[in-house]
């Protein structure tokens, strides 16, 4: 299941790099280490995505770490991405796969 759970995970990235929505300079270490849920005070829904999902669950599996419990990132995605967003359907298809596989867990 971990193994699906990656793959969920790269294929997100890949939506986002294939969008040029990849970012290539991160933010600052000050607006990553905001407490704010998704970080929503200093970042965009994306560079959440990008800095701080992508590369916390990564981290998590390659440890085999404990996954957190009742993960949904989907809904949030729902409200917070334009409804102009040209990849909003698929990356909001790929989010709600990945909460399905993690709500199995």
């Amino acid at each position: 299941m971990n193994q699906q759970i990656r793959c969920h995970l790269h294929d997100i990235e890949n939506l986002l790099r294939e969008a040029d929505l990849w970012q290539h300079q991160p933010p600052s270490e000050q607006a990553l280490a905001s407490s704010a849920p998704f970080a929503v005070d200093t970042l965009t829904p994306l560079q959440w995505l990008q800095w701080v999902l992508l590369p916390r669950m990564h981290a998590l599996l390659d440890r085999q770490g404990a996954l957190p419990e009742n993960f949904a990132v989907a809904p949030y995605y729902e409200v917070a991405l334009a409804d102009d967003l040209p990849v909003r359907a698929p990356l909001l298809n790929l989010l709600n796969q990945l909460d399905a596989h993690w709500a199995a867990l």
